[in-house]
């Protein structure tokens, strides 16, 4: 639980499963980015089935003029959200090492894509912090220290803590049970062994339990918080350990939490949720 998708209020506990099922599915893929079909040729089949499932049903398609598609934007924001997703886990993993500068063209290459989605998703991580601008040479991946863990986990503590005191005093049993499968989609990925889909999963499990504050706000600074909480460290150090064995123990709080919430044993979810903040590094 020291490393938790973003969840909402309204968003059933199903979803949020399939939501950290497909994450874990992202982290596993690391610098793969699909190609992108050809457009032109992608709509000429568009086209020729519209028109033919049209006549199907007996409208009128002859002489109607084929509106223009917005292709080019909508493609690149779907590069660049793969990419910015790929640039993520390989912070995780420690791929991308701190301190090392990364040229837009050099990861575009790698990617096999163009540079512009590329630029795009590292200027993102630079507004995250992540990454930092070096002119004429591309983004240097932040060092961070103990210090910056240990301070971050503060906040998140300050944040996170009375927020779920608070929940384990007003929300009812069966909603912490429909939590459940979050918490079991944790231990699966920490049995994985890798630690960015475990940081996926946890995320999720996190943001859900916040979501029932129904404070999208909330959620959102708390997500940011724990995720800079999962980069590495100086050295490529993992926060908090990184082995398989310590990921699924790490999992396996989430499950006692749940436990001690369902059977609305205050003093139990008290220990257990003080106990991951003071510990965490």
């Amino acid at each position: 639980m020291k490393q938790g998708t973003q969840g909402s209020a309204g968003t059933t506990t199903g979803e949020a499963a399939a939501g950290a099922e497909a994450a874990a599915g992202t982290a596993r893929s690391r610098y793969w980015v699909p190609a992108q079909p050809n457009a032109g040729e992608a709509d000429r089949r568009r086209d020729a089935g519209g028109a033919t499932e049209g006549s199907a049903r007996g409208e009128h398609t002859h002489g109607e003029p084929v509106l223009p598609r917005p292709r080019p934007a909508v493609q690149r924001s779907s590069v660049r959200g793969q990419v910015l997703a790929a640039l993520r886990t390989a912070l995780v993993t420690g791929d991308l090492r701190p301190g090392k500068v990364y040229s837009g063209p050099v990861l575009a290459e790698r990617f096999g894509v163009s540079a512009t989605p590329v630029r795009e998703a590292m200027q993102q991580l630079a507004q995250e912090g992540a990454v930092e601008v070096v002119p004429n040479r591309g983004f240097r991946v932040v060092e961070r220290g103990p210090r910056e863990l240990a301070e971050l986990a503060e906040v998140r503590a300050l944040i996170e803590v009375p927020v779920m005191l608070r929940l384990a005093r007003t929300v009812p049993a069966e909603r912490w049970a429909g939590l459940r499968p979050l918490a079991e989609a944790a231990v699966r990925a920490a049995s994985s062994g890798c630690r960015a889909t475990y940081a996926e999963a946890d995320r999720a499990f996190h943001s859900a339990v916040l979501a029932l504050a129904g404070n999208q706000q909330l959620v959102g600074v708390a997500e940011e918080l724990h995720r800079r909480a999962q980069w590495p460290l100086v050295g490529g150090g993992a926060p908090g350990g990184g082995t398989r064995a310590e990921l699924i123990a790490d999992a396996h709080e989430h499950t006692a939490l749940l436990d001690a919430l369902i059977a609305g044993d205050l003093d139990v979810v008290r220990a257990l949720v003080g106990e991951h903040f003071n510990g965490a590094e």
